[in-house]
């Protein structure tokens, strides 16, 4: 079962949004080549904040991806792109419903 998790919650400059969303909704070719991550979800809450919500099996596997490609990419568009650094916070789920 999918038990852990990461909550990523991403501020854009204002006048780099449209980037930040571009560069998270290209971002999901990248999560389906990772096999251990489980689900990955890319969402934006307002104008200039987004997120990313996405499923692991394992600490492991959580590990691999925080220092992936994904992970790489968000950091890389700090100084450009975004606000302040992401930030990324582990959760632990409660319950799950899928299809």
């Amino acid at each position: 079962m999918n038990n852990i998790g990461l909550l990523a919650r991403i501020e854009a400059k204002p006048e780099h949004a449209d980037d930040v969303a571009r560069l998270l909704a290209e971002a999901v070719h990248l999560a389906e080549e990772e096999k251990r991550t489980l689900t990955w979800f890319a969402f934006r809450e307002d104008a200039t904040t987004f997120g990313v919500f996405d499923t692991f099996d394992s600490e492991d596997d959580r590990t691999a991806h925080l220092r992936g490609r994904i992970a790489a990419a968000l950091m890389g568009a700090t100084d450009t792109l975004l606000a302040a650094a992401p930030d990324i916070r582990p959760v632990d789920l409660l319950a799950v419903k899928l299809p």
